[in-house]
């Protein structure tokens, strides 16, 4: 598998904010969004044992698997070693594409760009929010509902946009604000 890098801090986003994870970056995406943050083509190839074995000698038993994309290389030997492991798993998808047969996960957290929805579950829809009709969005069916204030990089701009993301959710009480955490408390 390609491996962008494994590290282990605080979730920054979502339902978990807060929670030590062990945080599994998968290299390359099937998606070229320009406010991306990962570089996609740097990686070490690693095989799933390999991987079980480096993210278990963290403390925490709760991993995220990201990217890049997941569901790119996300395979059922590997979600098997890790919940043999005791591993919690999550991973955050732009949802674009299936899960591979036998995959087990434990929370999806579905964050949907620019294509139609093909993960088969979402626990979590959370919407980078940059004031664009959120129509689109009315139909997938998830436990959980939350915006997120894309961020741009401009300090004025983030502020226009985190209080247009807090006006829509006061409007529409569905959806819950996600902040990214580990930005405001600077850590990885």
């Amino acid at each position: 598998m390609r491996v962008n890098e494994i590290f282990y801090s605080l979730q920054g986003e979502g339902h978990y904010t807060g929670t030590p994870a062990v945080f599994l970056r998968l290299s390359g995406c099937n998606m070229k969004c320009p406010f991306c943050d990962t570089q996609h083509t740097s990686f070490t190839e690693m095989t799933e044992e390999e991987i079980a074995s480096h993210v278990s000698r963290f403390p925490a038993r709760h991993i995220v698997i990201t990217g890049g994309e997941p569901t790119m290389q996300l395979n059922a030997k590997l979600t098997a070693l890790l919940h043999n492991e005791g591993f919690f798993i999550q991973i955050e998808t732009n949802g674009s594409l299936p899960l591979q047969d036998g995959v087990s996960l434990d929370w999806i957290t579905c964050s949907p760009k620019d294509a139609p929805i093909a993960i088969q579950r979402i626990d979590e829809l959370k919407v980078l929010f940059m004031n664009q009709d959120m129509s689109q969005y009315d139909g997938i069916q998830a436990k959980e509902y939350r915006l997120q204030p894309l961020d741009s990089g401009n300090e004025k701009e983030n502020a226009e946009n985190l209080q247009q993301t807090i006006n829509y959710i006061l409007e529409h009480p569905k959806w819950n604000l996600s902040l990214q955490t580990h930005k405001i408390i600077n850590v990885q």
